[in-house]
């Protein structure tokens, strides 16, 4: 039984059926059947395991408790973690170190970071494990200053040295505050007191990639005698992440073994940097060297769709996704909500959206912010009411879908309440694009003085704030022809982005259409002499698949010439029509004489 229940090389299920034919089994039998199933990640028996043990009239001993504290804490069982510490108390093994350590990990586990500490603090001794699961609960619980202090503290009141496991875990928290000083300290430790190996090699890259150090990443990448798969994803993904592609690229292609997370992270950085069509060729290639991917890349690739507004290649992966049987889960519906959102196709949106079972706060917010952005007012309002009585929990994007609805309908009220809940009800403090969709609503509905006065109303507030909001105030200026407030408003704007295009457009029309034909030209002269320049409009069509993009005065498009020529003959019947309209008119004007 004991080699059956071997978890490298062994087979449970014989094991298993070992152990129901043994008619008393002692505690040795039972844990080494609770610890088989423990490896295996089989947490269930463990616990149906460890109640029969006690059933049975055995008592757990110091070598059962460890493997049953992680069944719990994988299985996230708040209840049966209380219980089994109470038994813990019992037996008189709340001091030994080999029970206390995974008590303390199972309660990192359930997010109960306060009890970690204490059952830490209160500990008689303490060895090497005890700090690293200390250190590791706080990074899990993402409480990364916490993890650096317990680290530190290691450092000046232990005699122990920390291992692989104390550095990974620390490095992590670096990475994650772009704490260099202390990463750059465990790396000198790492050389003097450690070998570098493929694991540490990893999290140090991780953690100079994060810091923006890439050339110190790569000179210990190159210098490492074995990489793993992880090294060449933390390598890549911190060109990636720095928009180096072509670097990211060439790594790419000389990594030995290409796992699917490295194939999502060269994907992801396509799309995150708008190279689309690199992105679709590379998931082929993907399918090609059969590399079943995971949802994380559809996500990648349905992003891009979104942002490009390619909707048949959007479809395209949709279907994949259901032909494939990839369960359409929270995290890959709300992709597909958005894709379809930000492709005009809304119903198809919603029909997802209400087929989803699991709906997190980000599907509430994406079908909110979809139907908002297609105009949909009232149902967007619907579903935030809804989202707010099943108890789902707003954010500050979905209060950004819900005040574009509202400037949408014109619906000044509910929009001042909406923005006034953010910090009364769900202490969120407003962002630029809360203030912009307020704003915004507040100009569409004509009433500028009071958009002007929260402008001036916001605390802390810098340019990169302001201008856009000024903007806003701005073009509802150009609306309801209020010239007076416009020139203030654009003088305002002037001082602080003098060269900004849009700013001096905006005024010349404003004055356009109060007929201040001098004030226009005085304008346009500034912008001459300033050596502003208009910022030339895009636009792009998705045709077979593909994606063209236009820039205006960029004739640069390798089919430009049939576009001009079918442009052509669009237009010839139309200037044919009105001058035969114009011959038609003088004829009767003639005739009636």
């Amino acid at each position: 039984m004991v080699f059956c229940a071997d978890p490298s090389n062994g087979n449970l299920v014989h094991a298993e059926r070992i152990f129901n034919y043994i008619q008393n089994p002692g505690l040795f039998v039972y844990n080494i059947m609770i610890k088989a199933f423990a490896k295996k990640g089989i947490f269930r028996k463990c616990l149906m395991l460890f109640n029969k043990l006690r059933e049975d009239g055995l008592w757990p001993d110091n070598f059962t408790y460890p493997f049953v504290l992680k069944a719990i804490g994988c299985l996230g069982e708040v209840l049966e973690a209380e219980k089994l510490h109470g038994f813990v108390m019992k037996t008189g093994l709340e001091s030994d170190t080999y029970v206390c350590n995974p008590l303390i990990d199972m309660y990192a586990k359930l997010g109960q970071v306060d009890v970690m500490r204490k059952l830490f603090d209160e500990m008689p001794e303490r060895d090497v494990v005890s700090w690293n699961v200390l250190i590791s609960g706080y990074v899990k619980r993402r409480r990364f200053e916490d993890a650096i202090d317990v680290f530190c503290c290691m450092r000046e009141e232990s005699y122990l040295r920390p291992n692989e496991p104390t550095v990974v875990s620390t490095l992590s928290a670096c990475a994650a505050l772009k704490c260099l000083e202390l990463g750059k300290e465990i790396h000198c430790y790492v050389r003097d007191r450690l070998e570098l190996t493929s694991i540490i090699g990893s999290a140090l890259l991780d953690m100079y990639c994060k810091c923006g150090c890439l050339s110190v990443a790569r000179k210990i990448f190159d210098e490492m005698p074995h990489k793993n798969v992880i090294c060449w994803t933390s390598m890549v993904s911190g060109y990636v992440n720095y928009g180096e592609l072509d670097k990211a690229r060439e790594l790419f292609e000389r990594s030995p073994v290409k796992d699917v997370v490295l194939w999502t992270a060269m994907i992801n950085g396509y799309v995150q940097f708008n190279h689309f069509d690199e992105a679709v060729a590379l998931f082929q290639e993907m399918q090609i060297q059969r590399v079943k991917p995971d949802k994380f890349v559809l996500v990648a690739l349905l992003t891009g769709c979104a942002q490009m507004g390619a909707l048949e290649q959007g479809t395209w992966i949709h279907g994949y996704i259901d032909e494939k049987g990839i369960p359409v889960d929270a995290v890959v519906g709300t992709s597909l909500i958005e894709m379809y959102s930000k492709c005009g196709c809304i119903e198809k949106a919603l029909r997802i959206f209400c087929g989803l079972r699991e709906k997190d706060t980000a599907t509430w917010t994406s079908i909110i912010c979809g139907l908002a952005m297609n105009g949909k007012t009232s149902k967007a309002l619907e579903l935030f009411s809804k989202m707010k009585q099943v108890e789902a929990i707003p954010d500050e994007v979905t209060f950004i879908g819900v005040l574009s609805a509202c400037s949408h309908g014109g619906l000044v009220e509910e929009g001042r309440e909406f923005f006034n809940s953010m910090t009364s009800i769900y202490n969120i403090e407003p962002k630029l694009e809360h203030y912009g969709c307020l704003i915004d609503l507040l100009g569409r509905a004509g009433q500028l003085d009071e958009a002007e006065e929260l402008i001036k109303k916001i605390v802390n507030a810098n340019n990169e704030i302001i201008v856009p909001l000024y903007g806003s105030l701005l073009s509802a200026c150009r609306i309801y022809k209020n010239v007076q407030m416009g020139e203030r408003v654009a003088e305002q704007l002037v001082k602080i982005e003098s060269r900004d295009s849009s700013v001096h457009t905006l005024l010349a029309n404003i004055y356009a259409s109060a007929g201040r034909w001098v004030d226009v030209n005085r304008v346009r002269r500034e912008m001459k002499d300033l050596g502003v320049k208009k910022v030339p409009g895009c636009s792009s069509i998705e045709v077979d698949g593909i994606v063209h993009e236009f820039l205006v005065g960029n004739p640069s498009c390798s089919e430009m010439r049939e576009i001009y020529s079918m442009l052509d003959r669009m237009v010839k019947p139309l200037f044919n029509s009105e001058e035969n309209e114009m011959e038609r008119e003088e004829t009767g004007a003639m005739n009636s004489c």
